[in-house]
């Protein structure tokens, strides 16, 4: 049982690397401030979450804490908080960063197809303008 709980820590810890390494991919191969975000954001995310997970599994196999008894729970209670603070932030940040990105004025990729963000922003700019 206890090589079945390593296999498990193990594979979560090579998860959340995986993803690290293809948000670190994304930022240096893709092309514009948007793209790079999205690749960052989507791993750091999904990368932190896995590695959190697997250190709240390792808590409560090993049940070592300074804490007493219940101490390995409290702490994998505390990482599955801070995996809830990472999905509400990440996404939260991201779209502030995007948006400040569009209105500094970094041009968007040529390959981009369709600009969804656009059109609400010059409505707003034109609107602000009256």
């Amino acid at each position: 049982m206890v090589v079945l709980i390593d296999i498990v820590i193990i594979l979560f810890f090579l998860t959340g690397m995986f993803f690290f390494m293809i948000g670190v991919l994304g930022l240096l191969r893709l092309q514009d401030v948007y793209l790079r975000m999205h690749a960052t954001t989507k791993c750091d995310t999904l990368g932190a979450t896995a590695i959190l997970i697997g250190l709240a599994i390792y808590s409560l196999a090993t049940g070592q804490a300074s804490y007493g008894p219940l101490g390995s729970v409290f702490t994998a209670a505390k990482m599955i908080f801070i995996i809830i603070f990472i999905f509400w932030a990440n996404p939260t940040a991201a779209h502030a960063i995007a948006k400040a990105a569009y209105l500094s004025g970094p041009d968007l990729y040529e390959g981009t197809v369709f600009d969804q963000y656009g059109p609400d922003v010059k409505d707003k700019m034109v609107a602000e303008k009256k």
